[in-house]
């Protein structure tokens, strides 16, 4: 799937033996520290500061992912509140074998990610949002 003119690629990475579960596939909980990782890197893009995770919404796997798989996270800026920004990330994985790594992507999750801007005190503060780069 190619990914939209408002996403950015956040993370591509190849997936490791370490990082299986009891099943030989990739731990879920991989998966999710990515979409954390994925959808912070969108936010910092468009000027947000120090943020911490408040919420991560409704994660539906819909395809396993195997060792040496090409693992790729696009996000993009959803809303922007005063303290609060809200990403969305979409997970894609290709097999290692496909010729070239142009193999069809497969559909691995997608999800809603909450963040809260954070000061040096760990209070709440404003997200000044960088004119160029508001969210549509």
């Amino acid at each position: 799937m190619p990914h939209r003119d408002d996403e950015i690629l956040a993370i591509r990475t190849v997936t490791l033996p370490r990082d299986t579960n009891a099943y030989g596939t990739i731990f879920g909980g991989y998966i999710l520290s990515l979409i954390d990782q994925a959808g912070a890197i969108a936010c910092h893009a468009v000027g947000a500061g120090t943020l911490v995770t408040v919420a991560m919404r409704e994660v539906e796997f819909k395809s396993p992912v195997r060792v040496g798989d090409l693992v790729t996270c696009y996000a993009r800026v959803l809303r922007v509140g005063r303290t609060s920004i809200t990403a969305t990330v979409r997970v894609e994985a290709v097999a290692p074998a496909a010729p070239g790594l142009r193999g069809r992507a497969r559909e691995v999750t997608e999800a809603e990610v909450v963040y809260v801007q954070v000061g040096d005190d760990g209070r709440p503060c404003p997200i000044v949002v960088k004119d160029d780069q508001a969210p549509a």
